[in-house]
């Protein structure tokens, strides 16, 4: 599929991945660095992820981030140092044209993914928007998304990139139906799977998001035999110290092992085609 941030049609699958949020610009450079080595070893096209700010965290008290102002600045000396692409959130239209200064990918929050005029003001920037698929919404519901970005982003021929991050199963838990994959691709965008999200239990630590992080592995396998464009993976040096989504996310020293199988589960999928 035609991948316009990479300038070509790529015959392999992309990584995003990064932590969380924004801990610090030593931190945020450490893991940049870090898994663009990693991703580099196999082959696979990165994408360095992070929040500037966290606006949808369970409690007050939790850590939400640099701010914007920082957290662009950072982003913008790890676009600039690593020579990789970076995402990150907006969470109002004010900010769409701000982040687009620096963001490759604007993403929007799982949460705002019907939120009209935030889809319309990211496409509106010419960047390309990776939306979330809400946990309240099906795979058939993202087509709407889909014609809202390709209407307002005009002549510019927006496409978005479609995220799946598990579906809402009863209280503090998620699921994912793997055919939400080949349902979504039907509308003719790249498909992402973030694995690490639904693997959260969002609230689960009465102030806090759990997770389980264990099945992080199988899981990504499982998306990557689906046929998805992308894997979206946080990933963190030291989990049971993260400032955010700490419990979700892949300890750095699993991502060498898990890329290698990711590539070549990729590759054998390609082939078999």
């Amino acid at each position: 599929m035609h991948i316009p941030l990479f300038g070509k049609s790529l015959d392999t699958l992309f990584l995003i991945a990064g932590p969380c949020v924004i801990e610090s610009e030593a931190h945020a450079m450490k893991m940049a660095e870090a898994i663009r080595v990693e991703a580099e070893k196999v082959g696979l096209p990165y994408i360095f992820k992070a929040s500037y700010d966290k606006a949808n965290r369970s409690s007050i008290h939790s850590f939400r981030g640099l701010g914007m102002e920082e957290g662009l600045r950072v982003l913008q000396k790890i676009r600039e140092t690593q020579g990789v692409p970076v995402l990150t959130d907006i969470h109002d239209t004010e900010q769409a044209a701000i982040a687009a200064e620096v963001a490759d990918v604007i993403q929007i929050p799982a949460f705002l993914s019907r939120q009209t005029d935030l889809l319309v003001a990211a496409a509106r920037t010419g960047r390309t928007v990776n939306v979330k698929k809400g946990q309240f919404m099906a795979p058939w519901d993202m087509k709407n998304v889909v014609e809202k970005i390709r209407h307002a982003g005009g002549a510019q021929g927006i496409d978005p990139w479609l995220t799946e991050r598990g579906a809402t199963f009863g209280y503090n838990n998620l699921v994912v139906d793997m055919r939400g994959f080949p349902i979504m691709r039907e509308y003719g965008c790249p498909v992402v799977y973030d694995v690490t999200h639904s693997i959260q239990r969002p609230g689960g630590l009465g102030t806090a998001s759990a997770g389980d992080s264990q099945f992080i592995e199988p899981m990504a396998r499982a998306g990557v035999g689906c046929g998805v464009d992308g894997i979206f993976m946080e990933v963190h040096d030291d989990p049971a110290n993260a400032l955010s989504d700490g419990p979700n996310a892949l300890p750095l020293d699993r991502l060498p092992a898990l890329l290698r199988q990711l590539r070549a589960i990729d590759e054998i999928r390609r082939s078999a085609a």
